[in-house]
């Protein structure tokens, strides 16, 4: 008779558990719905905006204002960028932080139209969905705090506004100041053509500078006097290619000459090229690298130049969490997939049509949880230096048609309209879903560090980038 009454108290408390989860969650809905304006409003402003890496003034100052706005402290110009803010609410742990961008990419400028109409040619677009990451992010914190508020529940939870991802890597400078060591668990989100909880990693890459410096001399009367870096750039890039046979197939090697002279008929005094390594791990970027820094010396040596390996910045390797990225999966699931009307599937397919791809239409449909392959595909994100130093959960939300080009103009087309408003307002319930769970889940966390330490191995984070502040533009705004 005890057991039975124990067993039934039992039931009656995982009853009410679930029942207030339940509550708990609606309460998450409800406040990004009613949100739903604003955040619509901040995207679209952000959209217009249109501002390139550590240029982002007027969309970092709508989001931080926004904040502001709605009760969470903000420390802006952090890391030594006027572009980064971070924006917090509550205090003691845990603490949870979820990450915005806001970046635009040069000469993507397009109308919200399934047809490519610039809106001012040649003038920067959001090609990579950024205008709609950090709104919802933000909104995401906002259901949060607005559920911390109504419930009592303790802990921290912050908003990352992060500047540059698309050339400088801005969390790197974030994470080089320490500024997510706290953390017992972040979250972030990226726009695209399907929605899942992702498990997988990202490529790590270094981004170098090879400059030779050689000697001018007239290139008809006088050519032995002169010593052509140019002459040391192309025995570069010729070693560079060979290097090609004899690296893993996982190695990506990328260049651009930026500089070669000015005229034929001068010996090239300085000369340049741009390049990228990347591997599935920093190690093997690493290890690549210094065989890149060997060519160099050897191309120097061929030219009778000097030669100069200056690093830009480097950005690691995601680390998954499968275990955080089931709580997520849940969460996706719970809220099942986008609903479409026949207009914006019509805009979709006529989009489509417009970029020569096959007229699918959209697919917001939840995708399982996929095995984490041992080599990432192919792109890299500065979130995975979060990820090195945190537990880090990553989603990505339908935002676009099936197969859209991405960095492009199609994904500027529907950020500015309801198919990337309703993504976006669908990343920020996923997300702020999840982050409710985590604050309620101690266990989990534990869980989550757990994995990450196991990941992580013996392998030491350190910020891959120069001594100095970070390249502020020094026109400023744009």
């Amino acid at each position: 008779m005890r057991l039975l009454i124990v067993m039934g108290f039992c039931s009656l408390c995982s009853s009410g558990l679930i029942a207030q989860s339940t509550q708990d969650k609606a309460k998450v809905i409800q406040a990004v719905d009613d949100h739903q304006a604003d955040l619509i409003h901040l995207s679209d402003q952000i959209w217009a905006f249109a501002e390139t890496a550590l240029k982002e003034y007027q969309s970092s100052k709508v989001l931080a204002d926004y904040a502001e706005e709605q009760g969470f402290k903000v420390e802006r110009g952090v890391a030594g960028m006027p572009t980064a803010f971070v924006a917090s609410f509550g205090t003691g742990r845990p603490i949870i932080g979820v990450l915005g961008e806001y970046d635009a990419l040069p000469g993507l400028s397009q109308q919200a139209s399934p047809d490519k109409q610039p809106l001012v040619e040649g003038a920067p677009g959001h090609g990579c969905g950024h205008n709609l990451f950090g709104a919802a992010s933000l909104g995401a914190a906002i259901a949060v705090k607005e559920w911390m508020e109504k419930t009592g529940a303790t802990g921290t939870v912050r908003f990352y506004g992060t500047p540059a991802e698309e050339s400088v890597g801005g969390k790197v400078y974030m994470a080089r100041a320490g500024l997510f060591d706290d953390l017992d668990a972040c979250l972030d989100w990226h726009p695209d053509y399907q929605t899942k909880a992702s498990t997988q990693s990202s490529q790590a890459v270094i981004d170098y500078l090879v400059n030779f410096h050689g000697k001018a001399a007239h290139a008809a009367f006088d050519p032995w006097n002169g010593r052509s870096a140019l002459d040391g750039v192309e025995s570069f890039v010729d070693g560079i290619n060979l290097l090609r046979e004899h690296v893993h197939p996982s190695v990506r090697i990328h260049y651009v000459i930026t500089k070669g002279g000015q005229v034929p008929n001068v010996v090239p005094e300085e000369a340049q090229v741009w390049i990228w390594i990347r591997d599935s791990k920093m190690p093997g970027v690493l290890a690549v690298s210094e065989r890149m820094k060997e060519i160099a010396k050897g191309a120097a040596l061929i030219a009778g130049v000097e030669s100069e390996v200056v690093l830009q910045n480097g950005i690691y390797d995601e680390i998954p969490n499968r275990r955080g990225a089931a709580v997520l999966q849940s969460n996706l699931e719970m809220l099942g997939a986008i609903e479409y009307t026949e207009e914006e599937i019509a805009f979709a397919k006529e989009l489509q049509k417009s970029t020569g791809i096959e007229e699918k239409g959209l697919d917001a449909s939840i995708t399982p949880l996929e095995p984490t392959a041992p080599d990432p595909p192919g792109g890299s994100t500065d979130v995975g230096d979060v990820s090195w130093i945190v537990p880090e959960i990553s989603l990505v939300v339908t935002t676009a048609p099936v197969a859209t080009p991405w960095h492009a103009w199609p994904v500027v087309a529907c950020g500015g309209m309801s198919i990337g408003h309703k993504g976006m307002l669908y990343a920020a319930k996923a997300l702020g879903l999840t982050m409710m769970d985590l604050f309620m889940q101690p266990e989990t966390l534990k869980e989550m560090k757990a994995e990450f330490l196991e990941r992580k191995g013996d392998q030491t984070y350190e910020a891959m980038l120069p001594v100095g502040p970070p390249p502020i533009p020094e026109n400023g705004k744009q």
